[in-house]
């Protein structure tokens, strides 16, 4: 965490409306129309949950919001935090939860995103178990616009020290990716799947070809989900990295 930054539980309106105008500005909407409205916030604090906000001195740079789930779980809606900030933010997230007795913390992004996947996959520890297709539907704001809005579900183990297997990616190409290189290889017990280097920059240079990453990618993890495989790591040059399922218990 940088020099000076601070985390703290949200609870009043002044701070929950500039957590929701922190939201708008990180996901390219009008404050007017924000991704998360302040009052939603509040009924969402109201209601149990807990909305952490990282300031770096008096400016806020970063948010994270949890609710409760069933069976001692809980489910993070929504984070976003300036770099450095993020396992500070997750920390804080997990210290919630454990203090109200939960074990587990689930959370989705859009599985297209390498440097989300490695954060979540690798720094954290958590585990991708389920792929969603087209989650949200079409999305407006001025990240997704324009895109399927697949999602990867990853749960965090909140008591066991975080694991993930990194490993380089082997074995013969099974797949080309759109832009011509492998896409999938595969070697014993492991399944690997390249990403895009920058989706979100590549969706908004060329979204047809950001869209056939969506679809080629979808079709690799729906069929490794299938056969009982689950995201275990992420490579620095964006190669995932999947293993069965009681290797990635």
């Amino acid at each position: 965490m940088t020099a000076g930054a601070t985390i703290r539980t949200v609870h009043d309106v002044a701070g929950l409306a500039a957590v929701a105008d922190h939201f708008s500005d990180v996901w390219r909407t009008p404050r007017t129309a924000p991704p998360y409205p302040a009052e939603v916030l509040h009924s969402l604090v109201h209601a149990g949950g807990a909305v952490h906000a990282a300031h770096d001195g008096q400016r806020l740079a970063g948010a994270a919001v949890a609710v409760l789930g069933p069976d001692r779980s809980t489910y993070s809606l929504v984070a976003a935090a300036e770099r450095g900030l993020g396992p500070a933010l997750k920390r804080a997230q997990r210290d919630w939860a454990l203090a109200l007795g939960a074990r587990t913390m689930r959370w989705t992004f859009d599985p297209l995103v390498g440097r989300n996947a490695r954060f979540n996959l690798v720094k954290l520890g958590a585990v991708g178990t389920e792929y969603l297709v087209d989650f949200y539907g079409p999305m407006a704001d001025g990240v997704n616009d324009g895109d399927e809005s697949d999602r990867l579900t990853v749960t965090w183990d909140l008591t066991a020290p975080g694991t993930s297997y990194d490993g380089e990616p082997r074995g013969p190409v099974l797949r080309a990716a759109p832009d011509g290189g492998p896409l999938v290889r595969r070697a014993g017990g492991h399944l690997w799947c390249r990403v895009p280097q920058d989706a979100v920059a590549l969706r908004a240079a060329d979204p047809a070809l950001a869209l056939r990453w969506r679809h080629a990618v979808r079709e690799v993890f729906l069929d490794a989900f299938a056969e009982g495989f689950r995201a275990t790591g992420m490579s620095r040059d964006g190669w995932y990295t999947l293993g069965r399922t009681e290797e990635a218990a």
